[in-house]
């Protein structure tokens, strides 16, 4: 059988990472055409060592990686870029005709019924890779959706998720970053924090899933084993559990339709301690505010994903508090964001008009 020709988007970060790392332990099975990054040209240099036939792309100009994207001829694109940046990639590589494996939730989020629209056009497959998505297409796949009743997406918590709300106004992003569970990059570690990430988790399953927000739930689980469950209309529940290694589903999407083969440590339930918990949104807000964008829909979700990556870049930073990014996500959403949005350049608009929103109001915080 002829190797898979695999493309990766945001080589350098968590997720690339980990793609190469499956890749690399299956030579005979996949052939690397394409690593791209935003930064970090030394990283990679070295990873393009591994595979000197690929083509590199140091994508400070959009263009060029769009360019790429079209001649690379791959089979799999793994879309590892972290934010909205990630769109338009997405956009090129269903174009191009490649199956897209997608860790960029923010495709979804923001255009998720384009992206879905445009896929059929194309007859490609957009198959998740986040964890919790990957584990609930693979659950419905096995169970089938007809006698589907809801989704259940498991949460860590995060590196706050027994702190009161006076610990968290004085929270600094050096303890935001301390993920109990996952080895994951900066913005999505804060997004864990505030759970932000399980809200733009839960607009994506919305997406991919075609479910209306109350048949999506969330439960804190913090040993990051059970991935997701499903529950059927009988009562029963299914769940997908593995030790917390992004490099099985990213394995798990790159063999799709086949299945994967046995690779990483097997989970051992001898002395296994499984918990579960209602998250609390009042002192996690922007699970919240995700689930009254999605119900809203419009260009809402676009809204909350701008304002929110843009108030965590000014909490890297320094500029503002933990607890300023639901208030900045809740101004910015206050807004009317009302309207079908009917193409690309229609959400990149809504995108920028959010974040200068967002950005006016971190002004105000700073001044």
């Amino acid at each position: 059988m002829a190797k898979k020709r695999v493309a990766i988007l945001g080589a350098t970060g968590s997720i690339g990472k980990s793609a190469l790392d499956v890749i690399s332990r299956a030579r005979d099975d996949f052939e690397v055409v394409l690593l791209s990054a935003h930064s970090r040209a030394d990283e990679l240099n070295k990873a393009g060592g591994e595979w000197p036939y690929a083509a590199r792309v140091l994508s400070r100009d959009g263009d060029e990686l769009i360019a790429a994207i079209a001649a690379a001829g791959a089979d799999i694109t793994v879309n590892g870029i972290s934010g909205a940046a990630g769109l338009e990639p997405s956009v090129a590589v269903i174009e191009s005709g490649s199956a897209l494996a997608l860790a960029n939730k923010e495709t979804i989020v923001m255009a998720g019924r384009l992206v879905f629209r445009l896929a059929a056009e194309k007859k490609t497959a957009i198959i998740p890779v986040d964890s919790e998505h990957s584990a609930i297409f693979h659950l419905i796949a096995a169970h089938g959706r007809d006698n589907l009743d809801e989704i259940i997406l498991t949460a860590s918590g995060g590196p706050f998720r027994n702190m009161t709300l006076e610990e968290m106004e004085k929270a600094g992003p050096t303890r935001a970053l301390a993920h109990p569970t996952w080895n994951m990059g900066p913005k999505i570690t804060i997004d864990s924090a505030s759970m932000a990430n399980k809200g733009l988790e839960v607009i994506e399953a919305a997406r991919l899933f075609d479910l209306p927000p109350e048949k999506i739930k969330v439960t804190i689980h913090p040993q990051s084993v059970v991935h997701s469950m499903i529950r059927m209309k009988d009562g029963a529940v299914y769940a997908s559990l593995s030790r917390p290694d992004m490099r099985l589903p990213i394995q798990q999407a790159l063999y799709w339709p086949a299945a994967a083969p046995a690779g990483f440590d097997r989970l051992v339930f001898d002395d296994l301690c499984l918990e579960f918990s209602k998250p609390d949104t009042l002192r996690f807000p922007m699970l919240a505010l995700a689930y009254d964008a999605l119900r809203e829909n419009g260009f809402y979700p676009c809204a909350y994903n701008a304002a929110n990556e843009t108030a965590v870049g000014a909490f890297l930073s320094g500029d503002i508090g933990f607890l300023d990014i639901p208030r900045i996500t809740g101004y910015v959403l206050s807004g009317d964001w009302k309207g079908e949005p009917e193409n690309i350049a229609a959400i990149l608009e809504a995108d920028r008009k959010a974040r200068e929103i967002a950005r006016s109001y971190i002004s105000g915080i700073k001044d």
